[in-house]
């Protein structure tokens, strides 16, 4: 068994992280990456290190749509090369956001591959510029996404500040072994972007906060509003303490950007007083 992150090293200084909410306009990429940049930089201005936007945000959650224009001149996907590095001009205006504030924005998009495959990932703008593909959702949601995109096969991290964070994307966060192996692997937060339905809100804050308790984690969770008309989103975008309780909440129906900081000071109270990592059992 390896050594459980609960006796591995904690970030040094706290990290400000901020979660978007906002509609994004079906298939409208270049317009989508631009009103993500501007809120982008309205949350570095309020000292945010690392920015987290929706589910698909760069096209908007519109599978019909991106079925129907799939390798078309209006595809709304963007492409990855073999290293998983993106090179698409209507990503310039985040890419020149995080230069100019120095910090990682991460997004949702479609994104195809060099072998035809197309994903719901997250891409991460890093500080300097570059667009990676860190992470492809491993749990589609039913035949709808089934029917469009290629699940995701391994399990993946960013590095901000010191911060490990743990990548998911919606329905991921419905399996608890998803989360546990990010934080085996030393995560000390776990990032998802999702586009809940108008309904479901309810559905999400439970497994978020069970998430963040059962592996004393933080917990972000970036949901947009509006939508396609017979499946809306109505926000209620939060970040949870590692003990489960609320840091932020945004309100629903809007459009917000909600803040909070992770602290690793209380992270390190948390799992001192919280140690199911350390005391797990292994089954059978």
């Amino acid at each position: 068994m390896s050594t459980p992150p609960a006796d591995g090293p904690l970030p040094d200084t706290p990290l400000r992280v901020a979660a978007v909410q906002s509609a994004a306009r079906p298939l409208r990429t270049a317009d989508n990456a631009r009103a993500a940049a501007a809120g982008a930089a309205e949350a570095a201005h309020r000292g945010a290190r690392l920015v987290v936007l929706p589910e698909l945000h760069l096209s908007a959650y519109d599978l019909p749509g991106l079925a129907r224009h799939a390798g078309d001149a209006d595809d709304a996907a963007v492409r990855a090369d073999r290293a998983r590095h993106v090179t698409d001009h209507r990503l310039t205006p985040l890419a020149d956001i995080a230069v100019r504030h120095r910090i990682t924005v991460v997004v949702g998009a479609a994104v195809r591959h060099p072998d035809g495959r197309l994903t719901n990932s997250l891409l991460a703008v890093h500080p300097g510029g570059t667009v990676t593909v860190p992470y492809d959702k491993q749990h589609l949601w039913h035949d709808e996404e089934a029917a469009l995109f290629s699940p995701g096969t391994r399990d993946a991290a960013l590095t901000v500040d010191g911060w490990r964070l743990g990548l998911g994307v919606c329905y991921d966060m419905s399996f608890p072994e998803h989360a546990r192996a990010a934080a085996l692997a030393g995560a000390h937060a776990l990032l998802y972007p999702a586009a809940f339905a108008t309904g479901t809100e309810h559905r999400a804050a439970v497994y978020l906060r069970a998430r963040a308790l059962e592996n004393t984690v933080h917990t972000v969770f970036a949901n947009p509003v509006g939508g396609p008309a017979d499946r809306p989103c109505a926000g209620t975008s939060a970040v949870y303490g590692p003990d489960g309780g609320t840091l932020s909440r945004a309100p629903a129906g809007r459009d917000a950007t909600i803040l909070a900081d992770l602290d690793p000071e209380n992270l390190a109270r948390v799992r001192g007083r919280l140690r199911m990592l350390a005391e797990r059992r292994a089954s059978g």
